[in-house]
């Protein structure tokens, strides 16, 4: 079973994402905010990150960075999707430039985010 972490600080889209990423059959953890990412990712090995571009502590964009300059070479590379409320603040080359594969955009749509999940982690 792949495991997904998602991190975002809003408990309604983490629930739901969570809901709808279980019947698919994925293992998720939550967290609220990057800093919480890094040290889960410390304790045990995940195959996709999703990451809220606002969150306190450190953000979606810190904390892309901070994953891909991990010593951990096979956890630096794990996959990772933005996710964003103000799209417009940001293209896909900024995502891209902080180590992002991809991005939702909220509110979010379910069966983009099961189609960008499991693309990732197949």
């Amino acid at each position: 079973m792949k495991k997904v972490l998602i991190a975002e600080d809003s408990s309604v889209i983490q629930n739901l994402a969570k809901k709808i990423l279980e019947f698919q059959n994925f293992e998720i953890h939550s967290v609220k905010n990057g800093q919480q990412v890094l040290d889960a990712m410390e304790k045990e090995d995940f195959d996709i990150l999703l990451l809220d571009i606002n969150m306190p502590v450190m953000d979606g964009m810190e904390c892309a960075r901070a994953v891909r300059s991990l010593k951990d070479e096979a956890k630096a590379k794990i996959p990772m999707i933005a996710i964003t409320g103000n799209a417009r603040n940001y293209t896909m080359d900024d995502f891209k430039a902080a180590g992002f594969d991809d991005m939702l955009a909220k509110p979010l749509n379910f069966d983009s985010l099961v189609a960008q999940v499991k693309a990732l982690t197949e």
